[in-house]
């Protein structure tokens, strides 16, 4: 019997709950993997909670000293034969990331990155940016969420070694209903993530103001926990443009609360200015509704305009407006689009597909 190959996992683990920490987590509990590999993780992540995203603090230094430390102690107790680096393409968290490379070159270990985020072809115009990067990824493998994300690290990884594995997500426990032709008023739409001014928050309140404006009767509810918008700062905007009346926010849900938000919802709606993915966008297909997003990173792959739901212009209020009135004034298609991305999800984007996918792609990169 052939020994099982080791492979060290470096990578993001809830909370807080975003995109790459809940494929950590997939991951993680992933049977077929641990029983394909002999599997260690490490996890990355130095914040604990939404709010601590994006800013330094001594704490999340020592964190990362002590995750850089206990990476060291797993090479040395047992060299991984290939090491799995959720890596961050920009900003300090990848010159955090760098230390980490360093750390797996000087023990000549295989890499393999996982990239859940975009950002470097942008970077690559400054010097020392460009020089880390052609250190970081040469003779590295790389993953990516879409093709459509390859233009980002074509100038330092041949397509050769690209491999495209979109993200995947479980079905919740319980039967998911498809949604029936009715006549519900108010309509009810849902935007599910963190408010990040970069998740489209205020484009798509004010595509509600525009909406509230033709008089239409819809709800729109904001689920998700404070970010670099706060609470007080989101209601003081409602009150601003009279919004109280057809907006609210629930702040984070989590489990049945979260799944009875999508049950309830007739439209998701996530006009995101900078994404890479969108896994909320296969939440909401799972749940048999109609997405209006915008055809940011690898989103194209996932809403297919004009059958699973609208992708419109990027932080464009007005074609966001337009295509949510279509869908709030037509039921028939809301269900239609809805059946659409249901059965799109379950043919390409199951938690199965995903993880038999990254199964074969870390079969490759060890060999």
């Amino acid at each position: 019997m052939n020994k099982r190959k080791n492979i060290l996992f470096i990578l993001h683990v809830p909370p807080p709950v975003h995109g790459s920490s809940m494929v950590g987590k997939a991951i993680v509990e992933s049977k077929l993997i641990a029983n394909s590999f002999d599997c260690r993780y490490v996890n990355l992540l130095m914040s604990r909670t939404v709010s601590e995203t994006g800013k330094p603090s001594f704490l999340k230094f020592f964190r990362f000293v002590g995750v850089w430390f206990k990476v060291l102690g797993q090479i040395i107790l047992k060299k991984p034969d290939l090491c799995y680096l959720a890596l961050t393409a920009t900003g300090t968290a990848f010159y955090k990331d760098v230390f980490l490379v360093v750390l797996l070159w000087i023990f000549n270990i295989k890499r393999v990155y996982h990239l859940h985020n975009k950002g470097i072809r942008k970077n690559q115009t400054k010097k020392i940016n460009e020089l880390l990067y052609r250190f970081v990824f040469h003779k590295a493998s790389v993953i990516l969420l879409s093709k459509q994300l390859y233009y980002d690290v074509k100038t330092f990884v041949p397509a050769s070694n690209v491999y495209i594995c979109p993200n995947g997500i479980k079905d919740p426990i319980g039967n998911i209903k498809q949604h029936l032709v009715k006549p519900v008023k108010p309509v009810k739409i849902l935007f599910l993530s963190n408010l990040h001014e970069a998740k489209g928050v205020y484009v798509l309140l004010k595509a509600c103001i525009l909406l509230q404006q033709k008089g239409l009767d819809f709800e729109c509810n904001f689920v998700g926990g404070e970010g670099d918008i706060g609470r007080e700062q989101f209601l003081k905007f409602l009150i601003k443009n009279n919004l109280t009346g057809c907006v609210k926010y629930s702040g984070q849900l989590f489990n049945e609360a979260k799944q009875q938000a999508f049950s309830e919802a007739d439209i998701f709606a996530f006009p995101t200015l900078f994404e890479t993915f969108g896994l909320v966008n296969l939440e909401a297909m799972q749940h048999y509704l109609p997405v209006v997003s915008t055809p940011e990173g690898g989103i194209p792959d996932v809403v297919e305009n004009g059958v699973t739901g609208y992708l419109t212009p990027t932080n464009d209020a007005e074609a966001l407006a337009e295509k949510l009135n279509i869908l709030i004034n037509n039921p028939e298609l809301r269900v239609k689009m809805g059946k659409a991305g249901r059965q799109k999800y379950e043919k390409e984007f199951t938690l199965e597909i995903f993880e038999q996918n990254l199964n074969k792609i870390l079969q490759k990169s060890i060999e």
